[in-house]
């Protein structure tokens, strides 16, 4: 493979916090950005999301370590009259800015893209939102949770019939919107190949959820007619549907026409196709729980494996629906570089998630621990230009901590 990363010299400041914006610059970073992430001097709040009751706990700041990887550090308090010029100088340094701070706030702290754009005509500034620069709700608070998954429609369709709306995957929206940015921000800097200017690039988490959403979003805008929500025990076609083998594994079938005989042989069932319940298309719909109810009968019979060998020799589409403790030990993560060793980071933790993006030929940074909080302060700011006396004074006037601490 080659040893140079497509974004080799590539300046990216991250003053984004939480997970959409800093993911999108750890995808920068994996093809050899040089990112500096920017941190308030108690650091991002996303540090100690490992200790937050609704994830999963552990000693390990592991998602601290999956949104900020390959980064430095800069604790600088934007509120001080003095982090101006340290900003300034960032964004001189800079070919791209992450922010999702609130525009209310970025008003206050002159971080709006018209702020900045006069210090820098070639940066991309990348701007990531709840539910968009505009409308009524632009300045509400936003999550994925909210904006994402419950704005976007996808809530109400992600559940079965008569089942209320459920809490989603933490950070599945996040990082969804962070390959989102990342393709703006990539898009941007293609332009400035041709052009030679910056540009302001922006996406948001209810955007990103509505494109996630975007078929059955399309189908109310076309004024379609939509099917009743699933129901496991009444599907709308048997052959579609989620079934559990006999060690207790959950897996989801989609048997086309094209398969129907050789399925129904296969699980010992060549009489279904014969059987006037299935066999009349007319009376197959109005007895799709008596064929769900034969199907959970023989899928229960034998265990994954076995149906796992059964579907694979007859090129049927399956999936078998696991865990994060068995997901980890897929084979196909490591041979298709999903999960990567990651370095320094100590204790239990020395794997992480790659990017979801290759490009063939071109090898990836290796995954290094994310940085503590303001780790990297002094080196920025001499790369900055900034003199030992002109550190001291940021220090002294509370631009920069003090002292500063180890990631908690």
């Amino acid at each position: 493979m080659a040893t140079d990363n497509i974004f080799s010299g590539l300046k990216v400041v991250d003053l984004s916090s939480f997970i959409a914006g800093p993911s999108a610059a750890v995808i920068l970073s994996d093809f050899g950005a040089d990112v500096i992430k920017v941190e308030p001097p108690r650091g991002d709040p996303w540090r100690h999301g490992h200790k937050t009751p609704i994830q999963p706990q552990s000693d390990e700041a592991y998602q601290w370590h999956l949104a900020n990887r390959n980064k430095r550090s800069i604790a600088l308090d934007l509120k001080s009259p003095s982090a101006s010029q340290v900003l300034r100088e960032l964004v001189v340094w800079a070919d791209v800015l992450i922010v999702n701070t609130p525009h209310v706030a970025r008003k206050r702290l002159g971080l709006e893209y018209e702020d900045v754009a006069r210090w820098n005509g070639r940066l991309i500034y990348a701007d990531l939102t709840g539910f968009g620069e505009k409308g009524p709700d632009a300045n509400l608070p936003g999550f994925d949770i909210t904006s994402y998954w419950a704005r976007s429609g996808l809530l109400s369709l992600t559940r079965d019939a008569g089942a209320p709306p459920t809490w989603p995957v933490s950070g599945s929206g996040d990082n969804a919107t962070a390959v989102g940015l990342y393709s703006a921000i990539v898009t941007a800097l293609y332009r400035r190949e041709r052009t030679g200017k910056g540009s302001y690039v922006t996406t948001s988490l209810l955007a990103e959820g509505v494109w996630s959403a975007s078929v059955s979003i399309q189908a109310a805008l076309a004024g379609a007619k939509f099917p009743p929500m699933h129901d496991r025990t009444h599907p709308a076609n048997a052959s579609m549907n989620v079934y559990r083998a006999a060690d207790g594994t959950w897996f989801v079938l989609i048997v086309t026409p094209d398969k129907l005989a050789a399925v129904a042989g296969a699980i010992g069932r060549p009489d279904l196709l014969t059987d006037p319940r299935f066999s009349d298309p007319k009376q197959l719909v109005s007895n799709m729980p008596q064929l769900t109810a034969i199907f959970d009968e023989v899928f229960g019979a034998m265990t994954m494996a076995h149906w796992h060998s059964v579907f694979a020799g007859l090129d049927v589409t399956f999936g078998e629906v696991r865990g994060p403790q068995e997901v980890i030990s897929d084979p196909q993560l490591a041979a298709n570089g999903i999960v990567v060793p990651l370095d320094g980071a100590g204790g239990t933790l020395t794997s992480t998630i790659s990017s979801p993006i290759q490009v063939h030929g071109v090898e990836k940074v290796a995954a290094r621990r994310a940085p503590d909080i303001g780790e990297h302060t002094e080196e920025i700011l001499r790369e900055l230009g900034f003199e030992r006396s002109a550190i001291d004074n940021l220090r002294t006037s509370g631009a920069i901590p003090a002292e500063l601490g180890r990631a908690a």
